[in-house]
């Protein structure tokens, strides 16, 4: 007798992320992306590399199409404020698809008064520099968000941030 093993959010955003074709992946370490790359970086299929800055993420996002490759970048909410200039000059002047993955903070439930400023305007942000904005609040919505922000990325050349809220990734304690 076989034991299914329930999938979580990120194991469903890993599984679309191979679905449309994903083969590059930059990301600032994250405990609230920590699976996803897991999985990623444990997938020959992908490459995974580990950004000093979210800004860097960018371009490698740009270098990948132009090598004929898609790539996703992850960040966390307070990281965007480092990538603000790339996206608006390089992603959307070079009419390049940026697929971003934002863990958010400062939002439900936040203990960290650092965390709450960019969190609080990271939407506003995004949308000022011209990026569609999805957000995802449950487990349930993540592989249709997901493959939605993918496609208005990749087959429309459009900058897109998912925006995984701390309703979906949950909040830490400070201890």
């Amino acid at each position: 007798m076989s034991v299914e093993v329930p999938t979580t959010w990120p194991d469903t955003l890993f599984d679309t992320l191979k679905q449309v074709g994903i083969e590059q992946v930059g990301h600032v370490p994250d405990a609230g992306h920590a699976r996803l790359i897991d999985r990623c970086d444990r997938d020959p299929a992908i490459a995974v590399t580990g950004l000093t800055s979210e800004e860097e993420g960018v371009g490698l996002a740009a270098g990948a199409w132009l090598g004929g490759q898609r790539a996703a970048l992850l960040m966390q909410s307070s990281g965007l404020g480092n990538c603000v200039n790339a996206i608006s000059s390089l992603a959307e002047a070079g009419q390049f698809p940026l697929l971003m993955i934002i863990t958010m903070r400062g939002e439900w439930g936040e203990f960290n008064p650092w965390q709450v400023p960019l969190g609080r305007a990271a939407r506003d942000v995004l949308l000022a520099i011209d990026c569609r904005v999805l957000n995802v609040h449950r487990p349930d919505e993540v592989g249709d968000t997901a493959l939605a922000a993918a496609r208005l990325a990749f087959d429309s050349s459009q900058r897109v941030a998912m925006l995984l809220t701390q309703r979906l990734i949950g909040t830490k304690a400070f201890r």
